[in-house]
């Protein structure tokens, strides 16, 4: 089997794990990168467009497609959905679609999706301005949540409770907007719909994260996360632990409104990662995005309800109908965390031989590299790395999470 993973934007090195991922499963894997470095992935497997015009991307894929016979087209980032619908569709290989990918990446489109089929979501406002935002928020109540319609990974996503703290945040996210990544290296040459700011009602219950599927008529929650972060004004430093806290009488609330929103956005054959809060008891939708989660969250599926996001993007990246169970717990506990520190420019990070081959660790990726600047919100939400740890209970492994990631150090350079 050949697969074709796209990244319109390399994402550092963010992907490679996952692309090895991949060839473990027995795929023969190629990489196309709009703009990038040269050595990538081994030269026989890998060109660069040095575009990221979508034009030129489904040229150059389309010319490689004629040389190597592609069974699909599959890629692992946000900013990237996209392009792969658009050159699954040039290609006429398997795809969501370039219409239901532009619903999944642009939230203002995706409520209005799941709006028009009666899904469970918050009240929402695209807003243009600062007083825009005030009436927003004075209409739906404070707390409210300022995010970007084409954010990821909770950038410039900010709680605000006070027309004082709009006045400060609404800037902030605005002149955010300007420089993030996620906006830029979407393919140029696609209409991405409106790329500003929403103002949301903020929802009061519990958080959690799905890895799914969506295929014909049905769709399956491989794994549930429960979302343990003590929260703030900003959505950066995220704790989560599997199996869920949830009864059966939840889940299955939370199954039908992930179900009602993957058709609402026309999801038919995907994989899925789903957000959902609840409020006043119910679940509501935050956003269900054609990808699967970032960070561990695939180890997390496998180890806490046997379900593999990645041989799941590689089953339905040629067509194939994936092994996929609703949701089935396998009692192991784990917890995970984004790895956080100080804003600066990396010089050194020093992670202890105890914390690098405990058998408890299932996860520990340093993320950033010697050199990279690492941004803090409100100037971004650039994070070290993740660290995830299994345990006999949430306690056990909650525990353990804390004290090896005290024990990481990171330096800064002067």
């Amino acid at each position: 089997m050949k697969l074709l993973a796209i990244e319109t934007c390399q994402y550092l090195n963010y992907y490679i794990s996952r692309y090895e991922q991949v060839q473990n499963l027995g795929v023969d894997l190629y990489v196309l990168n709009g703009e990038g470095t040269q050595d990538f992935w081994p030269a026989d497997h890998y060109r660069l467009v040095g575009s990221k015009k979508i034009d030129e991307i489904v040229a150059r894929a389309g010319e490689w497609h004629a040389e190597q016979k592609f069974d699909g087209v599959i890629t692992f980032s946000e900013s990237s959905v996209i392009t792969v619908a658009a050159v699954a569709e040039a290609l006429g290989l398997p795809g969501i679609g370039v219409e239901a990918a532009v619903t999944s990446r642009n939230k203002y489109l995706m409520r209005k999706a799941y709006e028009r089929a009666g899904a469970p979501i918050p009240s929402y406002r695209l807003v243009e301005s600062l007083d825009d935002a005030l009436r927003a928020a004075d209409d739906f109540g404070y707390p409210v949540i300022v995010k970007p319609t084409l954010g990821a990974g909770s950038h410039l996503v900010f709680r605000v409770d006070s027309p004082e703290e709009m006045a400060d945040r609404y800037p902030q996210a605005a002149k955010g907007l300007e420089n993030l990544f996620w906006v830029n290296s979407e393919a140029d040459g696609v209409d991405l719909g409106p790329n500003g700011l929403l103002v949301e009602s903020f929802l009061d219950g519990p958080e959690y994260l799905m890895e799914a599927v969506a295929w014909d008529d049905e769709v399956y929650l491989g794994s549930i996360v429960d979302r343990i972060t003590d929260e703030g004004s900003t959505f950066d430093d995220d704790v989560h632990h599997a199996p869920t806290s949830l009864g059966e009488a939840d889940v299955a609330k939370v199954h039908a409104a992930v179900k009602a929103g993957a058709h609402a956005m026309g999801l038919r054959r995907s994989v899925m990662h789903a957000e959902v809060r609840f409020h006043r008891g119910e679940p509501h939708l935050l956003e269900i995005a054609s990808r699967v989660g970032g960070g561990g969250l695939d180890m997390i599926a496998r180890i806490t309800a046997g379900h593999d996001p990645i041989r799941a993007v590689a089953d339905i990246g040629r067509g194939r109908r994936p092994d996929v169970r609703h949701f089935q717990p396998t009692g192991t506990h784990i917890t995970a965390m984004c790895l956080i520190c100080d804003e600066g420019v990396i010089d050194h990070v020093e992670v202890p031989d105890e914390v690098r081959d405990s058998d408890r660790v299932f996860l520990l990726k340093i993320t950033a590299r010697p050199g990279d600047l690492i941004r803090r919100p409100p100037n971004g939400n650039t994070i070290l790395g993740f660290l995830g740890t299994t345990g006999s209970s949430l306690e056990d492994a909650f525990q353990t999470m804390n004290a090896f990631a005290s024990a990481i150090k990171v330096t800064f350079r002067d």
